[in-house]
């Protein structure tokens, strides 16, 4: 008859839990996300973020075994703040967690080095599986997309000729991206912490790279391509 001595010491074995930091610009949007999270035993969050610079910071300061990511966050966006986390923090596993859809959005992502792509409207159901899939290596869509994007666009998809957004350097993206959101010449450059002469030089590129004339023209851009959302755009 077995004493069951080997069950009692698996279940006093310490387990160590996922390290998940938050990045949204909203506030409540975290809260939600965190409570869902703590509900978990295996998961500690160990920080949040507003923006991608933030989270950035974060990571190098709390490093996570996840990053739970949205897209639109001002100054710099969860597409950006993936590929530099990616290229930096090759351990870390990033999750995108957002209302987009599209099929833009997810193939941007991917290249950019996510691990997962999660909407959240699905995130309560699907959540605890792609934590515990990305750490195991591996892709995690969401199902709602995956089916259709694997049928539309097969994995050889992922490689090919840049779109004219890839095509600029990613500081580039970033100018873009603050010129979109309203920034001028000197809160950019206080933001990127370059002279406005360089950021005069960045806005000169953009606009002979992709044949744009006025700085609408770029807002227009960065809208279509889908850098900013339109709930981000800058008023007027």
């Amino acid at each position: 008859m077995e004493n069951g001595s080997g069950n009692q010491t698996d279940m006093n074995k310490t387990v160590k839990p996922i390290r998940v930091i938050l990045a949204d610009d909203h506030t409540l949007v975290r809260a939600g996300i965190r409570a869902l999270l703590e509900k978990q035993p295996a998961v500690k969050v160990v920080g949040e973020a507003g923006d991608g610079r933030e989270v950035l910071n974060l990571v190098k300061a709390q490093p996570p075994d996840v990053v739970l990511m949205d897209i639109a966050m001002p100054g710099l966006n969860g597409l950006e703040a993936a590929e530099r986390m990616a290229r930096d923090f090759p351990g870390v596993r990033i999750i995108i967690l957002t209302m987009h859809d599209n099929e833009e959005y997810v193939l941007r992502a991917l290249k950019a080095g996510v691990a997962g792509y999660l909407l959240k409207k699905s995130a309560t159901a699907e959540l605890d599986t792609a934590l515990h899939q990305v750490l195991r290596g591996e892709i995690y869509l969401s199902r709602e997309i995956s089916a259709q994007l694997y049928k539309k666009l097969p994995l050889q998809g992922l490689t090919g000729r840049k779109s004219a957004l890839e095509q600029l350097t990613g500081r580039q993206r970033e100018v873009l991206q603050l010129i979109a959101e309203g920034q001028n010449t000197k809160g950019i450059g206080d933001i990127l912490k370059v002279s406005p002469k360089t950021v005069e030089y960045h806005r000169m590129k953009l606009m002979a790279g992709l044949n744009l004339h006025d700085i609408p023209g770029l807002v227009r851009f960065a809208l279509r391509v889908g850098l900013i959302p339109e709930e981000k755009l800058a008023a007027g």
